[in-house]
């Protein structure tokens, strides 16, 4: 194949106008219909055609590939209205969002401005206790960010190939052609695999996402020889166009992309590129050219990165989940606004700004992020000023009793501050996640720690299970403290011990769950502990599940006794958000205690090695479970426990495992 032969750069409006569309159906789809559109995969076919375009322009211009010079540049045109959109979520974060998303948005903020926010948000995928965190008004810059990546990828990638086909005296052009194939290949089979077991992860994954980049590369160095009929082209144009404003409709992209699905909307951007203009007076570069979109198409970046953090701030300040159509209008308009304010303010005096020296205009583009740096480097400081030592909290204390206040009678000051406060509750985790001792999801390999006492132990208990198990360890570390108890802490995210998988996770999880659960049962008959600290049941299924009651009668074929701990009481929210939004008395912070008791379920189990206990009096009054008792904070999120909250519960769990371990299997 030869490719040898060099296009003529041109101002395409299509192209505009199809950003201008991509825009617009993100915010659509994000504004009224809360589903993605498949527009940012628009924008990543159309960034690899025009940046193919322009680097191959510059080295058949200069014989060279600048490119520090060429990020520089590219700088001048992103960073302005990116970092002032930073800007202004860190103002108004502060000001309106709830102080339990601060940690969080901080975080965010910092991976947006460094360009990696979809690795960071790809390690919040794969955390269970991450996964249900409100959505941040800076988590659509992961397109950003692995556009920016790809950009740093690509002009390697170019300078590599250039390096090479000079030294082997290839055609350039032709070796770019056979590169990028490669790479689209390789990337959308790593895409798929990934899709299928690991689909959170594959999201926000660069690597899963270089195809769509690569295809629009592709198409810059074939298009100039591709020459299609009139009726050719108005037929890929309107059907591109159709399949692109289908797209979000007909597919869920949050949930299958990028994968095979992914080639939905890159196919359709490639059909409207290779349509051009050359169908006729009904082709579709008619509608793209339009003024308008060709205008809007200019200021489709900025529009892209201001429509999200407005959407956020409305959902907080109007305290809604949707938006009329009047209000999506107005935010919309406000979206527009703002990004014809910066564009023109912001981006293009320093994007038309000549400075030939790049140290020079590495210099104010680092200007340009101190704000940011100096905002949100305020911001944590204050955050972490204003947290209190959670664990100082004695539950002999007549001012924090935390679950002793359900006793009858129990006396204590309901007016003083609440442990941890709301910005600490969601960080308050059992001593197993700070220690390395709590297995991540999606992982296989078993993690034994030792608490309590481990040299001469009067007795052993193993601590096994999920993130519903893990944090019950606090209490079991006081217990153990008074008792000369060893724990075995086994315990990973997102995986009950169970022979079934339970949870609606990957298909990555589900199988690494298993096989994780056989190798806890395999340590569990070699240590032969005294017992086995796991939950009963899962608030969210009836009744027992199978899956337990298979484990616990593996145990009982090796001697071994179960402590089964009914699950404590779930909310459909996060708990802390709606003590700051509602106050710690509120009742739309309180949840129904409408759970069953297993009692009867656990005898007709007919196992002699289990022993069931239910401290759900200890979360709930009557018919009504509470956010806050005894001046603590229950959950750090909506069904989690606080550290300090389960500390308060060591009287009853000690209560109880000592029943358990002198019960001679008489259970």
């Amino acid at each position: 194949m030869n490719l040898s032969k060099e296009t003529t750069r041109k101002f395409r409006p299509e192209i505009e106008g199809l950003r201008a569309l991509a825009a617009l159906l993100v915010a659509v789809y994000h504004i009224w219909l809360g589903n993605v559109s498949g527009g940012v995969d628009v924008f990543f076919v159309v960034s690899g055609f025009l940046i193919t375009t322009s680097l191959l322009h510059m080295y058949e211009r200069t014989g060279k590939i600048d490119g520090f010079g060429f990020l520089l540049k590219l700088g001048k045109r992103l960073f302005p209205i990116a970092f002032a959109v930073l800007v202004f979520v860190i103002i108004t974060s502060f000001y309106f969002l709830p102080q339990t998303q601060w940690v969080t948005i901080i975080k965010e903020v910092a991976a947006s401005l460094l360009y990696v926010e979809n690795w960071q948000l790809a390690s919040n995928s794969v955390d269970y206790l991450a996964q249900n965190n409100a959505a941040s008004p800076v988590q659509h810059f992961w397109a950003m960010s692995t556009q920016f990546q790809f950009y740093i990828i690509w002009t390697f990638v170019l300078f590599l190939v250039i390096a090479i086909a000079r030294k082997l005296n290839w055609e350039i052009r032709t070796s770019f052609f056979y590169t990028f194939v490669g790479i689209f290949i390789l990337s959308i089979s790593y895409s798929v695999y990934m899709t299928a077991v690991r689909q959170p992860w594959a999201y926000f994954d660069t690597f899963a996402r270089v195809w769509e980049f690569a295809a629009g590369g592709i198409l810059s160095l074939v298009i100039a020889h591709i020459s299609l009929h009139k009726w050719t082209s108005l037929t890929f144009g309107w059907i591109g166009l159709f399949g692109l404003i289908s797209c979000g409709l007909i597919l869920q992209v949050g949930s299958v992309f990028p994968g095979y699905a992914a080639l939905w909307p890159v196919t359709c951007a490639v059909l409207i590129l290779l349509a051009g203009n050359r169908g006729g007076k009904y082709g579709v570069h008619h509608l793209l050219s339009a003024t308008p979109l060709v205008k809007f198409g200019g200021i489709s970046y900025g529009f892209y990165l201001w429509h999200w953090p407005l959407l956020v701030l409305y959902y907080n300040m109007m305290g809604s989940e949707s938006v009329s159509i009047t209000h999506g209008l107005l935010i919309i308009g406000l979206a527009v606004l703002l990004s014809y304010v910066t564009t023109n303010v912001l981006e293009k005096p320093i994007r038309n700004k000549n400075i030939q020296s790049k140290p020079k205009l590495a210099l104010i583009l680092i200007a340009i992020a101190v704000p940011v740096v100096i905002l949100n480097g305020s911001w944590n400081f204050y955050v972490q000023g204003t947290q209190t030592a959670s664990s100082n909290v004695e539950i002999t204390d007549t001012e924090y009793p935390g679950a002793l206040a359900m006793e009858p009678d129990k006396e204590f000051s309901t007016e003083e501050p609440i442990r941890p406060t709301v910005l600490e509750a969601e960080e308050d985790r059992p001593e197993s996640y700070s220690d390395g001792c709590h297995q991540n999801m999606e992982e296989t390999e078993v993690i034994l720690c030792e608490y309590g006492e481990v040299d001469e132990p009067e007795h052993t208990v193993a601590l096994v299970g999920g993130s519903h198990s893990a944090h019950w360890l606090a209490p079991l570390e006081i217990y153990a403290e008074e008792q000369d108890l060893k724990i075995l802490n086994y315990t990973r995210s997102a995986c009950r011990f169970s022979s079934e998988s339970y949870l609606l996770t990957t298909e990555l999880d589900q199988e690494t769950c298993g096989e994780w659960n056989e190798s806890v049962m395999d340590e569990l008959i070699e240590k032969q502990p005294d017992l086995v600290y796991t939950t009963a049941d899962a608030t969210e299924w009836e009744g027992i599940p199978e899956g337990y009651v298979d484990q616990w009668e593996t145990l009982d074929d090796h001697d071994i006794n179960v402590f089964a701990l009914k699950d404590n009481p779930r909310a459909e929210f996060d708990i802390p958000t709606c003590i700051d939004e509602h106050g710690k008395h509120a009742e739309e912070c309180q949840t129904k205690n409408d759970l069953e008791d297993l009692s009867d379920d656990i005898n007709d189990l007919d196992l002699d090695n289990v022993y069931y206990a239910d401290l759900t009096d200890k979360f709930c009054e009557e018919d009504v479970c509470h956010p806050v008792i005894g001046n603590i904070v229950v959950y750090q999120d909506g069904h989690h426990m606080t550290r300090t909250y389960a500390k308060t519960l060591a009287p009853y769990v000690g209560e109880e495992v000592t029943e358990a371990l002198n019960h001679d299997n008489d259970y």
